[in-house]
């Protein structure tokens, strides 16, 4: 795989300006990040790179100079920025520049990748406490890339995880789902990815959707529904309590699509439960337990619904 040389020359700005603890344009490096989904794969790989030559020595005794302005034939039509403190060639000295420039210039999959999957079953959980101390909990049916070298950032490829984020404001907590991204403003919040559809319900704090673009913030006890091929985004209320609710086996809903509702509970409990066309988009109002017996839930969420429950080899259908 090759990458755009002004993508990586911008990506490896960020990284070298990063390693400054001074650094604080946090909201600029979202914004480039949310630009294009592949600015944040080529900002991991040399994230991580940089991560992995850390412990190489670099050029002694180089001198120090002053700080120089960004060169605008490096970073192409990426806007100059405030001067920094730690200059690329106080960085990048010695066998670590040459080592750099020439593992860029060849190929960035030679190297072992840096992420890494947690990966669930249909009704499996597993809960993942990052360095920071921010929780991950991932429902059934799910998929979440996290990385070594950047624990402030997360992609939820599919399925539904629940972020208990620690909150700083110098590095805010960044969630890459679908073409989006979301970065948290001190944050409980709950995601879903179920084909282009993207959802996030927020129980603590507040969410920004995509702050370089749509720049929509998503309150505590607030709903978004955004679908990536129609664009269409659906923001409404909702109970703080009820957002992440599966993971103490309670299910609560206040107007969600039965559909969702079924996918939920497929995810939750393992149990596959189908909806027809007439029965998909009603609007669900209700509390389910998820509990040991699967035949009451199925029963339940039929009757809250108005809907009939039948069940086959292949699961249980929901229909009028």
């Amino acid at each position: 795989m090759t990458h755009d040389p002004r993508v990586e020359a911008a990506a490896l700005d960020w990284v070298i300006r990063q390693r400054d603890p001074a650094f604080e344009a946090w909201d600029a490096f979202g914004d480039w990040l949310a630009q294009d989904p592949a600015h944040a794969d080529v900002y991991h790989e040399l994230a991580a790179l940089d991560a992995d030559m850390a412990a190489l020595p670099a050029e002694p005794d180089a001198p120090v100079e002053a700080d120089e302005p960004a060169d605008a034939s490096e970073t192409g039509n990426v806007v100059p920025l405030a001067p920094r403190r730690m200059t690329r060639r106080v960085w990048l000295s010695g066998a670590i520049a040459a080592s750099l420039v020439g593992m860029v210039s060849v190929s960035l999959l030679n190297r072992a990748p840096d992420s890494y999957r947690v990966e669930t079953a249909m009704g499996e959980t597993q809960q993942v406490t990052l360095a920071d101390g921010s929780r991950i909990s991932v429902n059934g049916g799910s998929s979440v890339l996290l990385s070594h070298a950047d624990p402030r950032m997360a992609t939820l490829e599919r399925g539904q995880a629940l972020f208990s984020v620690v909150h700083r404001e110098d590095a805010p907590f960044r969630v890459a789902v679908g073409q989006s991204q979301l970065v948290d403003v001190g944050t409980v919040f709950d995601v879903t990815r179920v084909g282009d559809r993207t959802v996030v319900a927020v129980s603590e704090g507040a969410v920004v959707y995509n702050p370089g673009a749509d720049n929509v913030r998503v309150d505590a006890g607030r709903r978004l529904a955004v679908n990536d091929k129609t664009s269409d985004a659906d923001l409404r209320a909702i109970s703080p309590d009820a957002v992440g609710g599966w993971q103490g086996g309670q299910l609560v809903y206040d107007g969600v699509s039965l559909a969702d509702v079924a996918a939920e509970v497929e995810r939750t409990t393992g149990i596959k439960v189908r909806t027809t066309a007439g029965t998909s988009g009603l609007l669900f109002r209700g509390a389910l337990q998820t509990g040991d017996d699967p035949e009451r839930l199925v029963r339940d969420l039929a009757a809250l619904s108005g809907t009939r429950a039948t069940q086959d080899a292949g699961g249980w259908t929901l229909s009028r």
